[in-house]
C-alpha cells in the first residue's frame, strides 16, 4: 500500500495525488503503522490498519456546497459495505481497491482524540462547526473496538465547540450521556441516514448496517433525550426505492420516529462507487443496467429534473405527516465563565473529498 508517499496536499478537491515536482511528497500518516486482523465474528475478514494521523481537523474544499467548513474523520474505509458509498474512491489513493478493500481494509487513526484536543487548543482556531460522519461512518463496527468517539466528543465538549454527527450506526447511543453534556455547553445536532425502509433492499445494498428501523429507533431515542436528530433520506435509488408509495412509506416511518426534519438525496455515482454499484446492478438487477447508463450518462449525478421530482414528492409527504425539510442553522456557542478557549486551524489538513456521506 502507498502510505509513505501520500502527502497532505494529495487528493485535493477530490482529485488524484498532487504533482510533487520531482520531490517525494511528505507522508500523510506518521510512523508506526500496525495492521491487525481479527477472527472474532464481528470482525471476521476485516483488517485494521492502525496509524497515527498528522492532522484530524480537515478543511472542506472551497468548491464544496456543504454548509460546514471542517470535518473530523477518525476512520477510512467502512465495514457498512454499502454498495453505493461515494467515499470508495478515497481507498484508491492508498493503492487499495474501491470495492472489497474499502469494505474490509479499515484505516484507524488511533491518535484522533488527543490530536483533536491539541488542534482545538491552538491559538488561531475560532471554534467553527465540526461535522462528523461526512466521509465514512464514525460509528461503524470498528468504533466498538477502538472507542475513538468518546474522546473526540469530550474534546469538543471541553472546548464548547459546536458539532454534528451523521451516522447509520446504532453505537452512537453508547455516547448519549456525553452528547447530553456537550449539548449543555454548545450546539450539538445529529442525523441518521435512512434512504428506504424496504428490508430486502436493505439486506442487498447495506448489508453491514443496522436495519433502517433500528436507525429510526436511534433517531427517536436521541430526540427524546433532547439531542435534535434529523433524517437524511439517502440515497433514493432510481427504479428501486423511488416509487411514490415507497417514498411515502419511508417518510411516514421517519415522521413516526420523531425526526426533526427529512432531506432526500438521490443516489450519485462518483468514480470508484460507480464501478462497484454497476457491478452489483448487473448481478442483481441486470434489466436496470441500461436505464442507469442512460440516467447517469451525464456524469455522477441524476438529471436535475429527476432530483427535483424526488425532492418535491418527499417534501409533500413530509408536509402530510407534519414535517419539513432540513433547515440550515447557525451554530450557537453557550457562554461560559471567563473567555472561551481558543482552538486553532490545524496543521495543513489531510484533504479528503467531502460530500454528505451516504453510508
Amino acid at each position: 500500500m502507498r502510505w509513505d508517499n501520500l502527502g497532505d496536499d494529495d487528493q485535493a478537491a477530490g482529485g488524484g495525488p498532487a504533482a510533487s515536482g520531482g520531490r517525494a511528497a511528505p507522508a500523510l500518516f506518521g510512523t508506526g503503522l500496525v495492521s491487525r486482523t481479527f477472527d472474532t465474528p464481528e470482525f471476521r475478514g476485516i483488517t485494521f490498519h492502525e496509524i497515527r494521523a498528522r492532522s484530524i481537523l480537515n478543511r472542506v474544499p472551497g468548491t464544496s456546497r456543504m454548509a460546514f467548513e471542517w470535518t473530523v474523520n477518525p476512520y477510512r474505509g467502512c465495514s457498512h459495505a454499502c454498495v453505493y458509498c461515494f467515499a470508495r474512491k478515497t481507498h484508491s489513493y492508498l493503492d487499495l481497491d474501491t470495492g472489497h478493500d474499502f469494505d474490509s481494509q479499515i484505516v484507524v487513526k488511533v491518535n484522533a482524540p488527543e490530536l483533536l484536543r491539541r488542534e482545538l487548543a491552538a491559538p488561531r482556531w475560532q471554534g467553527a462547526h465540526v461535522a462528523m460522519g461526512t466521509n465514512v461512518d464514525c460509528y461503524q463496527r470498528a468504533e466498538g473496538r477502538y472507542q475513538l468517539m468518546p474522546g473526540i466528543i469530550c474534546a469538543l465538549r471541553d472546548f464548547a465547540n459546536p458539532f454534528s454527527i451523521l451516522t447509520k450506526g446504532s453505537l452512537i447511543l453508547r455516547d448519549l450521556p456525553l452528547l447530553e453534556e456537550a449539548a449543555a455547553v454548545t450546539s450539538v445536532s445529529t442525523a441518521v441516514s435512512v434512504g428506504f425502509t424496504d428490508r430486502e433492499l436493505w439486506r442487498d445494498v447495506e448489508r453491514g448496517t443496522p436495519s433502517p428501523h433500528k436507525r429510526l429507533e436511534v433517531c427517536r431515542t436521541l430526540t427524546e433525550h433532547g439531542i435534535p436528530c434529523s433524517v437524511l433520506m439517502a440515497p433514493v435509488l432510481p427504479f428501486l426505492s423511488d416509487a411514490p408509495e415507497r417514498l411515502r412509506e419511508t417518510v411516514r416511518a421517519i415522521a413516526e420516529a420523531g425526526a426533526t426534519s427529512v432531506t432526500p438525496l438521490v443516489l450519485h455515482l462518483r468514480p470508484g462507487a460507480r464501478e462497484w454499484y454497476f457491478a452489483w446492478l448487473a448481478e442483481r438487477h441486470p434489466g436496470l443496467v441500461r436505464r442507469y447508463e442512460a440516467m447517469y450518462a451525464g456524469g455522477s449525478y441524476a438529471p436535475k429534473w429527476y432530483q427535483r421530482r424526488i425532492t418535491r414528492q418527499v417534501h409533500e409527504f413530509a408536509a402530510e405527516f407534519g414535517m419539513g425539510p432540513t433547515r440550515r442553522g447557525g451554530s450557537r456557542g453557550i457562554p461560559q465563565d471567563g473567555p472561551p478557549p481558543r482552538p486553532a486551524p490545524p496543521p495543513e489538513p489531510e484533504a479528503e473529498p467531502v460530500q454528505l456521506s451516504l453510508i
